[in-house]
């Protein structure tokens, strides 16, 4: 007798297109996003959360770091070929509105994943990029989008393994769960850029006009601010050697860490 062979799954084209939901438990089944991932985000969101403050300093760096990205930030286009404001900085009023909205991302990445309003919001993300869904269009192109991303799970992932504080099978459990996050949501802005399934654009969602921050009229993104923190010890901070901080400024009084990137406007001016 030979070897027993699964049945194939069938996964229907159309509704990967038209139906968020069917789409996400494809990618869910197909990367094996499972109850452990889901276990792992839940018990490991404290630690994910007490990083982000570090980690929105060290995003806005390197987005103001070139002028196509930091265009965006002034424009609200990377299409746009106009000069960028040379004062635009960290401290810029429209960068501290933006931070604002990237922490409280951050912290909803790491929230309950097992409901359809988690990926639904994270659909919205993808839509809202590409000028739909907001009474001010905002349009990046996808390849920045990509880029930053990537970015995002490369200095969570490095932030999570220098942690002090968390066992290695802890640290393994998170990383690999926030990655698969990280990537579905890739998945769901590529969708809003990319032209696979075009045939079904009379049956695809329409978007909505809504306030940043709101699905359905609810709003989603809550304020992350926090108490003190009782992960780490006064002293110990959860980017301590790691390479994207080359120095670490310590955590406040909060819990929150202060480390911020150097500036290395004058590296990609060398380039």
């Amino acid at each position: 007798m030979g070897p027993s062979v699964r049945p194939r799954k069938h996964i229907d084209r159309k509704d990967l297109y038209t139906n968020l939901e069917t789409r996400i438990q494809y990618l869910h089944s197909f990367i094996d996003f499972s109850s452990n991932d889901i276990e792992a985000l839940i018990t490991g969101s404290k630690y994910i959360k007490q990083l982000i403050p570090a980690i929105v300093n060290i995003v806005y760096q390197k987005l103001l770091q070139y002028d196509i990205t930091a265009r965006a930030l002034e424009t609200r286009s990377t299409s746009y070929e106009g000069p960028v404001d040379p004062n635009l900085n960290e401290n810029s009023p429209q960068i501290l509105h933006r931070k604002m909205f990237l922490r409280a991302y951050l912290a909803k990445l790491c929230s309950d994943p097992s409901t359809m309003e988690f990926w639904e919001y994270l659909d919205k993300v993808g839509m809202m990029h590409t000028g739909r869904g907001r009474e001010h269009p905002l349009h990046v192109e996808y390849i920045h989008i990509g880029a930053c991303l990537a970015f995002i799970q490369d200095t969570l992932t490095e932030a999570l393994l220098s942690h002090p504080r968390l066992r290695m099978d802890k640290k393994i459990a998170l990383v690999k769960a926030i990655g698969k996050v990280i990537w579905v949501q890739n998945d769901l802005f590529a969708k809003w850029y990319v032209r696979d399934g075009d045939e079904y654009a009379d049956e695809m969602e329409k978007p909505e006009i809504e306030t940043e921050g709101y699905l359905h009229g609810k709003r989603i993104l809550a304020d992350i601010e926090e108490g003190p923190s009782d992960l780490t010890t006064p002293g110990t901070c959860p980017f301590s050697g790691i390479s994207k901080a080359d120095a670490c400024n310590g955590c406040g009084d909060d819990g929150d860490c202060a480390t911020v990137l150097p500036d290395r406007t004058k590296e990609v001016e060398s380039h």
